[in-house]
């Protein structure tokens, strides 16, 4: 997942247990590309991507690490900035070797070790509860017959612990995983992966992320980005590409 989680701060109704109700399968199909649009419009939406962590699941570091640093947040922003950097957790999430990876760095910090050790030992500590309100938007997207997608930055050795405690992950049509490709966003390959995979069409083929640089890139290779800021602002973004999803009147 983007370790670009900041201070813990939500971004929407976070559930303590991430599993909310599984919503029917059923309902309408979503309109071919074409259906009703006037020449020289762009395609009709027919896909929807979602980013993870800071989109869908609450995960941030500072929930362990906040107890490991016993509230000393100026240590622990320094640890989680020079240490366990956000370019280190990223080479986790595109495959590297958790254990290869915390011995070489331990080896640069010896008397950080333990805290070292505790990212990949404790790593299911930094995972909070589902955000709820974006969850409604999947499931709303679900209940129009909207095929949906995941494509996130998440070290497949955790990633088995993620879908066990997030039911709303078993929704989705296809999952791709930057663990499990090799390469994580904002590289185009992974996107192109997500396209090639599934059989999408890149501009009918919504994605929705929380870092501005994720969507760049997506939009970079023919998608429709949506940087996600919370959840009534993507039920209006989504409804702007013509998705009939209810948006909050307020």
């Amino acid at each position: 997942m983007d370790h670009d989680a900041g201070d813990g701060t939500n971004r929407g109704t976070r559930g303590a247990s991430g599993t909310p109700e599984r919503p029917p399968a059923g309902g309408r199909a979503v309109p071919a590309p074409g259906d009703g649009r006037a020449r020289g419009d762009p395609p009709r939406a027919r896909a929807v991507a979602f980013d993870l962590g800071g989109v869908l699941i609450d995960w941030n570091p500072r929930y362990l690490y906040r107890r490991l640093f016993a509230g000393d947040d100026d240590a622990m922003e320094r640890f989680l900035t020079e240490v366990c950097t956000p370019d280190w957790n990223a080479r986790l999430d595109a495959g590297a070797s958790w254990d290869e990876a915390v011995d070489a760095l331990s080896a640069l910090h010896p008397d950080l070790r333990a805290m070292i050790e505790a990212y990949r030992d404790r790593w299911d500590e930094m995972l909070g509860g589902a955000f709820d309100d974006t969850v409604a938007v999947v499931r709303d997207l679900r209940s129009i017959g909207m095929p949906l997608y995941v494509l996130s930055n998440w070290a497949l050795r955790t990633f088995s612990v993620t879908h066990g405690r997030y039911a709303f992950l078993d929704w989705f049509d296809g999952l791709v995983i930057s663990g499990e490709v090799g390469v994580g966003k904002p590289d185009p390959a992974i996107f192109r992966h997500l396209l090639d995979r599934f059989g999408l069409e890149p501009g009918s083929t919504v994605f929705v992320d929380d870092v501005a640089r994720n969507v760049e890139a997506a939009t970079s290779v023919g998608m429709r980005g949506v940087l996600f800021t919370d959840a009534a602002r993507l039920r209006r973004d989504l409804a702007g590409l013509g998705i009939p999803v209810p948006v909050p009147t307020a």
